[in-house]
């Protein structure tokens, strides 16, 4: 089973027009024919059964015949990481948390970050291909790049839960044990160089609880997968 991404469709759609790329993908790739079944979604929740009517390399198109609605995440997780220095391992991340499952991913500049430009745009395309190939039908948000004391500054309370995780001594709480079944959770993810002192302080502040994610000493796109997987496996039914 193969999964399109077009998301400019809607219920009230009738067809669907595929852009210049995803036609050649589809009439040269793939070469399917006219008559041939396609699963589209537009990244929020709906999928589209559609018959292919038109099959040119520079534009298909399909008739829309059903349409069906995916549920959503038991819960929201929006996970707030530092770029890594290495931007694969950012891309990597982005592939495998959309696959497991999350809703929104903003990364956030701090004092240690070595890395404070990123690609918005390849961003995308790697959350797109993601959720085709692991058959969602929810495009997570991708927010743009904002420093660490703008994030924690917004006024935006509506997360259950807020958590930091950290590598630094003190009291702090395991990530496992502050989850809860149906609780939206925000969480943040430092650089390699960690969070500062400052940082840390000024999350316990806004209100963010100290969490830690096992024992083991973890690089910041290993530790945003465990956390994702970790909120995923509490809400699994």
């Amino acid at each position: 089973m193969q999964l399109f991404y077009q998301p400019h469709i809607s219920e009230a759609s009738t067809e669907v027009i595929f852009d210049k790329e995803e036609s050649r993908h589809i009439s040269k790739v793939l070469r399917k024919q006219q008559g041939d079944k396609l699963l589209v979604t537009n990244g929020t929740g709906l999928i589209f059964e559609t018959t292919l009517e038109e099959t040119q390399p520079k534009k298909c198109t399909a008739k829309i015949r059903s349409t069906q609605q995916q549920a959503p995440l038991p819960y929201r997780l929006h996970l707030a990481v530092a770029p890594t220095k290495l931007n694969d391992r950012y891309e990597w991340f982005l592939e495998k948390a959309t696959e497991i499952g999350i809703s929104e991913i903003t990364p956030i500049i701090c004092d240690h970050s070595e890395r404070k430009q990123i690609k918005l745009e390849r961003y995308e395309k790697i959350l797109q291909s993601a959720m085709k190939q692991s058959l969602k039908a929810y495009l997570p948000v991708l927010h743009p790049a904002v420093s660490f004391k703008d994030f924690v500054g917004s006024n935006d309370t509506s997360e259950n839960l807020r958590c930091i995780a950290h590598c630094e001594e003190g009291s702090k709480a395991s990530l496992k044990s502050e989850l809860k079944k149906g609780v939206s959770v925000v969480l943040l993810i430092g650089p390699e160089g960690d969070f500062s002192t400052s940082e840390i302080e000024l999350a316990k502040e806004r209100g963010y609880i100290p969490v830690s994610l096992g024992d083991s000493r973890l690089r910041t796109e290993t530790a945003a997968i465990v956390a994702c997987h970790s909120v995923a496996f509490v809400n699994e039914d």
